[in-house]
C-alpha cells in the first residue's frame, strides 16, 4: 500500500497569511507613526526656541523701559524739589529736559488739574519699550502654547507607536507553538487593536 501524504489544512495557510499581512501592515503603520512623531517633535522644538528668543527680547525691552522710567522719575523728582524750593527757573529748565513720554503725560496731568498723584499715574505715560515688551511677551506666550500643542501631537503619535508595537507582539505570539484556537484568539485580538489604532490614526493631523 502506498503512503499518501496528508494534505496541509487550508485554514492553517489562511491563518499564516493573515498573520503575515497584519505584521506587514502594522510594521508600516509603526514606521509612519515614528516619522510623524519626529516631524511634530521637530516643529515643537522650533516653536519652543522661538518662544524662548521672544521672551529674551521681551526681557531686554522691559529692562530698557524700566531704566527709562527711572530716569523720568528722577527728573520729575528734581522738578518737584525745584518747585518746593520756589525756583521756577530751575523747574522750567528741568521740565524742558523731560523725555517725550514724560512730557506728554505731564501735559495731560496738568490739563486734568493734577488730580492724579503724578504724571506717571496717567494713561498717557508709556515708558519707551514697554509696548514692544508687551507685544513680545504676548508672542512668546502664543509660541509657547503652539509648541505645547505640537508636542502633544508628537506624543500622540508616539503612543500609537507603542500600541502598534503591542500588535506586532501579539501577532508574533500567534505564530508560535500554541493551539490553533489560542492562535486565532490572539491574532483576532491583535487585529482588533490594529483596526482601532488605524481608526484613531485617521483622526490625527499629518505633517510632511
Amino acid at each position: 500500500m502506498e503512503d499518501q501524504a496528508s494534505p496541509r489544512p487550508s485554514h492553517s495557510s489562511t491563518h499564516e497569511l493573515i498573520a503575515v499581512i497584519l505584521l506587514s501592515l502594522v510594521a508600516v503603520l509603526t514606521a509612519w507613526c515614528g516619522f510623524q512623531s519626529t516631524k511634530w517633535g521637530g516643529d515643537s522644538s522650533v516653536a519652543f526656541s522661538e518662544a524662548s528668543a521672544a521672551r529674551i527680547e521681551a526681557s531686554d525691552l522691559e529692562g530698557q523701559a524700566r531704566d527709562a522710567r527711572m530716569i523720568d522719575i528722577n527728573l520729575y523728582t528734581q522738578w518737584v524739589l525745584a518747585g518746593a524750593d520756589d525756583d521756577p527757573a530751575l523747574a522750567d529748565y528741568i521740565q524742558e529736559r523731560f523725555s517725550p513720554e514724560l512730557a506728554v503725560a505731564f501735559q495731560a496731568w496738568q490739563a486734568d488739574g493734577m488730580q492724579e498723584r503724578g504724571p506717571f499715574a496717567m494713561d498717557e505715560y508709556v515708558a519707551p519699550g514697554s509696548t514692544e515688551a508687551a507685544a513680545k511677551t504676548k508672542k512668546a506666550d502664543e509660541l509657547q502654547a503652539s509648541a505645547l500643542e505640537l508636542n502633544d501631537k508628537g506624543d500622540s503619535y508616539s503612543l500609537m507607536t507603542v500600541l502598534f508595537a503591542l500588535v506586532l507582539f501579539l501577532a508574533a505570539i500567534a505564530q508560535r507553538g500554541i493551539s490553533l484556537l489560542a492562535s486565532r484568539i490572539v491574532l483576532g485580538l491583535a487585529g482588533a487593536i490594529a483596526l482601532g489604532g488605524l481608526i484613531v490614526l485617521f483622526t490625527f493631523p499629518v505633517r510632511f
